[in-house]
């Protein structure tokens, strides 16, 4: 028998060929695990390396052979791989170079069928048979360990035997966060800071998120949202969503494990995957490079994980309507003149409208039921003129006086797509209220900004005494009372500045200032005192 037929006889024979495999000196066996994946590893291995060369002569037959052997797969039996558990490499392994955040593709064939992390210098290959990127870097560069980034198995090349170490348990849990039922009803309750590898220190669920280029407006709408807990409990369990086929719902519970996990190797998370996932969702509308508003972003991604994740076992219902969507009463008063001009143009009515009714002064009134994710408040203008110091004024206004919109009879202007007078009342409060301060308008030539500061309350904003609310039903409590924990704050021009946001820390009720790396404790008096965006408030239990 020639090298190459020995070669063949220990890569593609059976398990009882592998079985008479020698085996060294002094090793210490596990026995021996099937691994059934084999046959796809060995056709994305002939992916990668595209066609083989065709040849004559002694090698283009073992070739042919080969070919004949991968044709024949299914008719035999599941390869079996050597475990072993005493791995002289195991020492090699560098932790500092491993990062799991970018995408698992093979660096040199770009594929992402059946990759591997080279432990020792963190790269990605694909494949571990014969003839494979992770092979062939194996023995160029002198790198033996290598993990499955799909399975977690941990395999020693160019051997070739699986690696049953409990020292790769902690690399396996970066890779792939886990979270019990148990320890996601206690994250709120832990004050225990975690230790990254540099030596500094961080608190789970308070990490910074790296602004790959102009993305500071998804990193404040992600950690905003880690702050709502049914949601954030919702996605660190895999299984509550298993059943969507979303890229972007599993990319979301990845970095939603990833943010809230207290064995990472760094203090930091990259959402390199997630905002991949967002930019297909999106058709680009949202892009890495290409700045945009948190408030439009906030919308898409709700209404987006929601049309993903509802069933209709649950009539349409989703854990994001769970959280976040309450009901208004709309009351539209349009003048009869601009109904018949608005039939001429051939454009239909609102077809939500619950009820019409004539006035005698030419006007109709319709009232209808309309769900919300988010409401929209409008700010007083700036004022014109200057001081006697030369300055502009920078105004203030209560939250209780913009949210006079909804007490039902303050009457809002509209032009689009009809002039018309609208009142809202809110009919039903969410569990997690998110308030969006309009402050930036547009006309034809720019975009303004309205500096005015908004005063609110840090904790038990009290609606009810602002604006007029339901009844509850029987035995039900109305809970109107909300505490805030997300602050969306721009700093800036219109156009161009940053988004940074201050959130709260339950299990101390301490306050963070986080803008993309950089995560700082605040006083919540200086919550109060910046530019609000956009909020969310939590409802009183």
């Amino acid at each position: 028998m020639g090298k190459r037929d020995r070669e063949e006889v220990d890569e593609l024979a059976d398990g009882g060929a592998a079985e008479k495999r020698p085996r060294e000196e002094g090793a210490s066996l596990l026995g021996l695990a099937s691994y059934e994946d084999d046959e796809e590893e060995e056709a994305a291995r002939g992916q990668a390396n595209g066609h083989r060369a065709e040849g004559n002569g002694e090698e283009g037959e073992d070739e042919d052979d080969e070919e004949d052997d991968v044709r024949r797969a299914p008719e035999r039996r599941p390869r079996r791989v050597e475990l072993r558990r005493d791995c002289p490499y195991l020492d090699t392994v560098n932790r500092q170079v491993l990062d799991f955040d970018f995408e698992k593709f093979c660096s040199i064939s770009l594929s992402n069928l059946n990759v591997y992390a080279c432990l020792v210098c963190g790269k990605y290959f694909q494949g571990r048979g014969l003839k494979s990127h992770a092979y062939t870097h194996s023995l160029e560069a002198g790198h033996h360990v290598f993990i499955n980034l799909q399975t977690e198995r941990a395999y020693c090349l160019p051997d070739g035997y699986e690696i049953n170490d409990p020292s790769l348990e902690d690399i396996r849990h970066v890779l792939n966060p886990r979270f019990t039922k148990e320890q996601v009803l206690n994250l709120d309750k832990n004050k225990q800071w975690s230790r990254a590898l540099d030596g500094s220190n961080y608190v789970p669920g308070m990490v910074g998120l790296n602004n790959i280029k102009e993305t500071d407006f998804v990193n404040v709408t992600i950690q905003s949202l880690m702050r709502v807990t049914p949601l954030r409990n919702f996605f660190l369990i895999p299984e509550n969503y298993q059943h969507s086929k979303s890229p972007l719902v599993h990319r979301f519970g990845e970095l939603t494990r990833k943010i809230w996990h207290a064995r990472n190797f760094k203090g930091q998370v990259s959402p390199h995957e997630f905002l991949q996932a967002v930019m297909k969702a999106s058709n680009k509308r949202f892009q890495i490079g290409v700045q945009s508003d948190p408030v439009e972003f906030m919308s898409w991604l709700l209404n987006t994980l929601h049309a993903k994740l509802k069933s209709s076992k649950k009539k349409n219902r989703s854990i994001i309507h769970d959280c976040f969507q309450g009901e208004l009463e709309v009351v539209k008063e349009v003048h009869r003149k601009h109904i018949m001009e608005k039939k001429e143009d051939g454009a239909e009515l609102n077809g939500d409208a619950g009820s019409a009714v004539g006035a005698a002064d030419g006007t109709v009134m319709e009232t209808s039921k309309v769900p919300f994710l988010m409401l929209g408040l409008d700010l007083p203008p700036p004022p014109l003129f200057k001081d006697a110091m030369e300055k502009n004024i920078i105004p203030q206004v209560p939250l209780f006086n913009i949210l006079k919109k909804f007490d039902g009879e303050t009457v809002t202007e509209v032009v689009r797509p009809s002039i018309a007078r609208m009142r809202y009342r809110v009919t039903r409060l969410p569990k997690y209220l998110i308030l969006h301060m309009r402050r930036f308008t547009k006309n034809n030539f720019f975009v303004e900004k309205n500096p005015t500061l908004v005063n609110f309350p840090v904790k038990n904003l009290e609606l009810k005494d602002y604006i007029p609310l339901p009844k509850p039903k029987e035995n039900d409590k109305l809970r109107s009372k909300y505490d805030l924990i997300a602050n969306i704050v721009h700093d800036g021009k219109p156009g161009e500045g940053c988004y940074r946001v201050f959130v709260q820390r339950k299990s101390e009720e301490a306050w963070y200032e986080m803008q993309d790396l950089h995560v700082t404790e605040t006083l919540p008096q200086m919550v109060a005192l910046s530019e609000a965006y956009m909020q969310i408030y939590e409802q009183h239990e």
